[in-house]
């Protein structure tokens, strides 16, 4: 029986990690089911790179935003620039753009004018966000309920995820009240992530997203080595043994719910 088809929302296969065998990677994502990616952006330099990688294989497509960490200089030249990239036919989302209070390389206030910023942009082309979120949950969902109920009507329900969810119960309400989708990595088979199946439990199943985050945050089968798209199988095996569905049927729905979310053909 062939693998069902899956989505990795989530994979940042412009990142040196996989300079040496990206092809590899590729081959093996295929093999294991994995037809399309989405490779999110952090700065400029890396919008760049993950436009120009989308263009050379089919299937791949990115997202473009400058992530917290790398916002310092954020300005108006820069909002010009991903506006142009943006537009492009293989971009299909604002991204990975947020808010960080766990790293010390760019002051709060600055990172929150910068997630506004690209939050207006996101409106402006349509387009939804893929956002990032650490030790910074109260602020983010502040301006995302501020910004949510002016979004156009075309995308309202279909705003953005929630990258990597590891909030509260809470938190993934309020988002999901929003209309943002959740999407779920390796952490979600880790032994001690009881509260996090909890989480994943009370999604409503067509706004779960399947994401690896590569080359990060391997699954429990391959803690330790180096994350990459054909393991995003066993979040999406995870997430179907915690809805007691049939792994086929839950690799049907996230593939459906990202082709909506991101507008993907």
């Amino acid at each position: 029986m062939p693998a069902p088809r899956l989505i990795d929302t989530h994979c940042h296969l412009n990142f040196n990690g996989y300079a040496d065998d990206r092809h590899s990677v590729l081959r093996r994502a295929r093999a294991a089911g994995v037809d399309r990616i989405i490779i999110p952006a952090i700065d400029l330099e890396s919008c760049q790179q993950a436009l120009a990688l989308a263009g050379c294989h089919a299937g791949l497509f990115c997202a473009v935003g400058i992530h917290p960490n790398s916002c310092g200089d954020f300005n108006s030249s820069h909002l010009t620039r991903l506006r142009g990239w943006a537009r492009h036919k293989l971009a299909v989302a604002i991204g990975e753009i947020g808010l960080d209070y766990y790293r010390d390389t760019c002051p709060p206030a600055r990172q929150r004018r910068a997630l506004e910023r690209q939050l207006e942009l996101a409106a402006e082309l349509r387009l939804p966000v893929i956002l990032h979120n650490r030790e910074s949950s109260a602020d983010l969902i502040a301006i995302l309920d501020a910004w949510a109920p002016s979004a156009p009507p075309d995308l309202q329900g279909r705003l953005g995820v929630l990258h990597s969810f590891s909030g509260s119960a809470g938190l993934a309400q309020r988002a999901l009240e929003l209309g943002f989708y959740l999407g779920f990595t390796g952490p979600i088979t880790y032994k001690n992530a009881a509260r996090l199946r909890a989480v994943a439990a009370a999604t409503p199943i067509d706004r779960i997203l399947i994401e690896t985050d590569g080359p990060f945050l391997a699954p429990q089968q391959q803690r330790g080595k180096r994350n990459e798209p054909s393991y995003v199988r066993y979040v999406n095996e995870r997430l179907a043994d915690v809805k007691g569905l049939p792994v086929a049927d839950m690799a049907r729905q996230t593939t459906v719910n990202a082709e909506r979310l991101f507008g993907l053909p």
